[in-house]
């Protein structure tokens, strides 16, 4: 009986062309194998956002199993196939979530925008792998079904390409290198090529060697593309999270009553040397409170750097909790890495960190820290941002009198830097210190603070800094934190009156600079040292101050504020147009020279066969065919106008016979060649408009 033949497309390689049943299981199971590696290879590209071995969980179940149902479902009809498909991918999600879990499929729904809004590294949670988990098993099905039912050779790939794709967008912020995956994919595709191909396997000892060591070359060259400096990050066009909520007491709020009970103890502190520990970032005053605008994104630890690119100092911290309430975490100034939290959230402006739940007693976490060292010669020539948020002022009454006093505690400082510290050091000496004053920073309660009572916290004093500064164009905010504590073996113990509040001023270029407001409690010999030596330092920067007059410019009206003496030499512009003078005068020089040396080259060499040879090669120049070195000197003839044919002929007739019988020419027969070579060119030259002349000529065609 006849059996009917299979649709057109659906005989698998290695049935119907030759091959032995043995061959062909071979091939196709080879070919799987080659595609469940090259989805689990372009899966593994996400290392760059995942860079832990939980990706691992999400990547090798849904690469492996879909080819495992391909090659036991061969002939077989695909709705069976995908069926299994479908339960290989519930099964895969068994190990990501730990158990069976039903908001599985909101999670895949939302994680793209989750990533798109994650600081990387990405905390390696279910709700974000599920999507690699997904992109991984779908290229892995669609690649598997494609090799077994077609005879396509590398179409099984280009799922798992497109996946690989997907990868690098989501992994531009990542650290690492996703050069070599690239490598590894491209050999696998090769590999796959090959056997699809129906080559020997000597083949593949030898293709497969080849593409590596051109991957190999690519992955020299692949740094050096201009892309690889800049490459497109989706994140820049994703949606970011508004402003987040994240304390219903603000740490400012706390300060007052974290006094009247001082020797509660908070953390402690394991660090090389003691620095006050930033806890929360304050930017927005309403008139009544100060709160936070921080857009606080997730992240795998990883904080985005600073304003700051200068020297700076690395402190290294391990954290751990005693009884700090709230869900602020301290660090030393600027944290650029985290290590140890679950749940971390971090704002990329402030560099604030919270961790998404309640740290009990005994939460713990390691912090790297980048501690600013600017120079003398930075601070000078600091000029504040130019942030209209920064600079508000709440409307009300009060601003008349906080303009006043910061103008008369600033009189005659003629640098924004110079204002900071004059202003420090006023607050510091009109008022004192005093744990009992009644708390609060709303705007009557400041007023009461600078006009009666000028005993106040720390609440009083960063407060009432950082709102003066304002009224003279200062971006600033108030920052809540910690002296370094008692020192035991190693150890900072922070209690809770080593609370302090500062004020932060921000320059460009220099970020965040801390400024301390408030006096010691029996003047500022009771300052901790970390706080001396910043006033200290004001003091040194007030004495260059006055070594320069008053006269001194401001620091954005000086043409450099880096070295701090005038510049020498002609300005740049004029040495960049000389520059570019004399690269035209050069040019245009070749342009002339170049032409005439050519012509005088070829009119004198020795030979007289040489010379005709020559005024041929000349005549084709002028008449724009040097490209065209193929024509004989026929078709030459042929393609030219009447008014130089004579000439033209003539010089052909002359070139034919050089070629053939050079040693027959005489030197007569030499400068008739070159007669009328020159009589052509006076053709050319008369015929052709001189723009085309000169664009010729300056091309130097």
């Amino acid at each position: 009986m006849a059996t009917a033949p299979p649709p057109v497309g659906s005989v698998p390689v290695g049935e119907g062309d030759g091959r032995s049943g043995a061959e062909a299981l071979w091939r196709r199971l080879v070919g799987v194998a080659l595609v469940a590696g090259v989805a689990g290879v372009a899966g593994w590209g996400f290392h760059r956002v995942f860079p832990g071995a939980e990706l691992l969980v999400a990547v090798v179940p849904a690469a492996v199993g879909p080819a495992v149902v391909a090659a036991f479902t061969w002939r077989r009809p695909l709705w069976l196939a995908l069926l299994l498909d479908v339960l290989v991918w519930i099964a895969g999600t068994v190990p990501l979530y730990q158990g069976l879990a039903p908001a599985v499929v909101v999670d895949l729904a939302d994680s793209w925008q989750a990533l798109l809004t994650t600081l990387l590294p990405a905390q390696p949670e279910p709700r974000l792998l599920i999507l690699v988990h997904t992109l991984v098993w779908a290229a892995a099905t669609i690649g598997a079904e494609v090799l077994t039912r077609t005879r396509t050779k590398i179409a099984a790939a280009v799922p798992a390409l497109a996946v690989f794709g997907v990868a690098l967008l989501f992994g531009v912020d990542g650290t690492g290198s996703n050069l070599p995956v690239a490598g590894a994919v491209l050999v696998l595709v090769v590999a796959l090529a090959l056997v699809r191909d129906g080559r020997p396997a000597l083949w593949l000892l030898a293709g497969v060697p080849a593409a590596a060591a051109l991957t190999a070359l690519a992955l020299l060259v692949g740094p050096l593309l201009p892309i690889a400096a800049e490459p497109y990050n989706p994140r820049q066009d994703a949606e970011q999270p508004p402003p987040k909520r994240v304390d219903s007491v603000s740490p400012l709020d706390r300060v007052s009553a974290w006094l009247q009970i001082p020797d509660r103890e908070l953390f402690t502190v394991k660090a090389d040397k003691p620095l006050n520990w930033r806890l929360a970032v304050l930017d927005r005053y309403d008139g009544v409170r100060w709160t936070s605008g921080g857009r606080f994104q997730p992240t795998g630890g990883r904080v985005p750097d600073g304003e700051w690119t200068g020297e700076a100092e690395t402190v290294r911290q391990t954290v751990t909790f005693r009884g700090l309430p709230g869900t602020w975490l301290p660090a030393a100034e600027r944290p650029v890495e985290v290590g140890g939290v679950r749940g971390l959230v971090v704002d990329p402006d402030s560099g604030s960190l919270l961790v998404d739940g309640k740290a009990g007693k005994g939460f713990g976490y390691q912090v790297t820290s980048r501690v600013a060292k600017p120079s003398k010669a930075d601070l000078l020539a600091a000029t504040p941002v130019d942030e209209p948020a920064l600079t508000t002022f709440p409307a009300g009454p009060q601003e008349k009198l906080f303009r006043e006093l910061a103008q008369e505690a600033t009189k005659g400082a003629d640098l924004p830097i110079k204002q900071a510290y004059r202003l420090q050091s006023y607050l510091r000496a009109n008022a004192g210190y005093d744990v009992t004053a009644p708390p609060g920073h709303s705007l009557k309660g400041l007023e009461f603070f600078l006009e009666t009572t000028r005993m106040g916290t720390s609440e009083q004093f960063a407060s009432a800094f950082a709102l003066m500064a304002r009224t003279l164009g200062l971006p600033s905010r108030v920052v809540v934190g910690f002296r370094p504590g008692q020192a035991v073996d190693g150890v900072y113990h922070v209690k809770s009156g080593h609370v302090m509040a500062w004020a932060e001023i921000k320059f460009d270029k220099l970020g965040w600079r801390p400024f301390y407001p408030t006096p010691g409690r029996s003047g500022s010999k009771d300052d901790h040292d970390v706080v001396s030596s910043a006033i200290k330092e004001s003091e040194e920067l007030q004495g260059e101050f006055t070594k320069g007059g008053a006269g001194r410019p401001k620091a954005s009206q000086r043409p450099d504020a880096g070295a701090g003496e005038p510049p020498s030499g002609p300005p740049v512009w004029i040495i960049l147009a000389a520059v570019g003078g004399g690269i035209v005068l050069v040019y245009g020089a070749l342009t002339i020279i170049l032409p005439w040396w050519r012509r005088r080259a070829r009119r004198n060499v020795s030979g007289a066969g040489a010379r005709v040879l020559g005024a041929w090669a000349q005549t084709c120049d002028d008449l724009g065919l040097r490209a065209e070195r193929a024509l004989t000197a026929e078709d030459v003839v042929t393609r030219q106008p009447g008014d130089i044919f004579p000439y033209l002929k003539a010089l052909a007739d002359i070139c034919n016979f050089a070629r053939y019988a050079p040693e027959d020419i005489s030197p007569q027969a030499a400068d008739e060649a070159w007669r009328h070579s020159d009589a052509v060119r006076r053709a050319v030259r008369t015929r052709t408009p001189l723009p085309t002349r000169l664009r010729k000529r300056l091309l130097l065609r």
